[in-house]
């Protein structure tokens, strides 16, 4: 069984193949590869653009969402096996994704990490538990880790926006927030640059590594595609010459589950902000972001709505994005 839970298992030629299935979408393309099925979306966290590019996206291709919400609308369900069921939750994975891999033809999973543990989160054991017991094709509409929805949208937008993508200047920078997010999006937003053959930089603090396997990842697939992965601490010139800003708050690694020493550190960071003045050492670079934003803090107001920023298109772009890769999954399950 085909499932897409990450875009690290897809070859060169499918990856391109789903972009140039999105770009077609977006110009206005019909489908009805979902016709007669219902794609169950479960959420165990909140969701605006994920939840409705999707319902929106299912339905264009003549399927039927049906969307639940673990924890208000639906049990909180226990994921760990050998657990005595004693606390808040009412079912376990087994059953939930059972049951509704009979209902369904298809499902989304959304599930953040509990922040804790990191080796156990970056496990993705509520994806995986989905994936091993549901019985039909599973989407990751986000994990601990990875974002695969996100990046081809974000994908989408590059080619979108810059045309020929080779050898183009591509900033992924690290931005202060309040608190500690996941790495998901930055994850996947490198993963996916990576296969763009741009020139690809990473600019983080000290301390917020991204994990090291996505990076060799990402450096392979860079290699590979005939750009290049270059990752510093370097706050300001990292700039210069980028044609891409794709800004991103995440938690500090070597902190992962310690919350006051992250806060700590991330406190001294403030000034990790996407401002006018840097985005003029660029070469009229794009802003992208995924949503949603803290204005002000992670990137000031003149940049957000100002002409370069393509956030919205970026938004749009889920719902083509999503469905080639409906379209795509239901191809390969037939």
């Amino acid at each position: 069984m085909r499932h897409f839970l990450t875009t690290r298992d897809l070859t060169a030629a499918q990856f391109e193949a789903l972009l140039n299935r999105g770009e077609e979408f977006r110009q206005g393309a019909d489908s009805d590869a979902l016709s007669g099925t219902h794609v169950g979306l479960v959420f165990f966290n909140p969701s605006l653009r994920t939840r409705v590019s999707m319902e929106v996206a299912v339905s264009r291709l003549g399927g039927t969402p049906v969307t639940l919400s673990v924890g208000s609308d639906a049990w909180a369900m226990e994921y760990r096996d050998g657990v005595v069921m004693d606390g808040p939750a009412a079912e376990h994975a087994r059953e939930g994704a059972g049951v509704l891999g009979r209902y369904c033809d298809m499902l989304g999973v959304r599930s953040f990490p509990e922040g804790k543990d990191y080796e156990v989160d970056r496990r993705e054991p509520v994806l995986n538990a989905f994936a091993r017991y549901s019985g039909v094709p599973v989407i990751n509409l986000e994990s601990p880790l990875d974002h695969p929805c996100q990046a081809m949208a974000d994908a989408l937008t590059i080619r979108e926006q810059l045309g020929k993508t080779t050898g183009r200047r591509v900033l992924l920078t690290w931005a202060y927030h309040p608190k500690a997010l996941p790495m998901a999006v930055p994850n996947s937003f490198l993963l996916g640059a990576a296969r763009l053959g741009v020139d690809l930089v990473l600019a983080r603090p000290e301390g917020y590594e991204l994990d090291v396997d996505v990076v060799r990842a990402a450096e392979r697939l860079a290699a590979e595609s005939g750009g290049a992965l270059t990752v510093t601490d370097e706050r300001d010139a990292v700039y210069e010459g980028v044609e891409v800003v794709y800004a991103k708050s995440w938690g500090a690694l070597a902190d992962y589950g310690e919350p006051e020493a992250e806060f700590t550190r991330r406190a001294k960071l403030r000034d990790w902000r996407v401002t006018e003045a840097r985005m003029a050492r660029g070469r009229n670079a794009i802003f992208m972001h995924c949503l949603p934003v803290r204005r002000n803090v992670v990137v000031d107001d003149a940049v957000l709505d100002g002409r370069r920023s393509v956030v919205l298109d970026e938004a749009e772009n889920r719902m083509y994005a999503q469905q080639a890769i409906l379209e795509w999954l239901a191809s390969e399950n037939r």
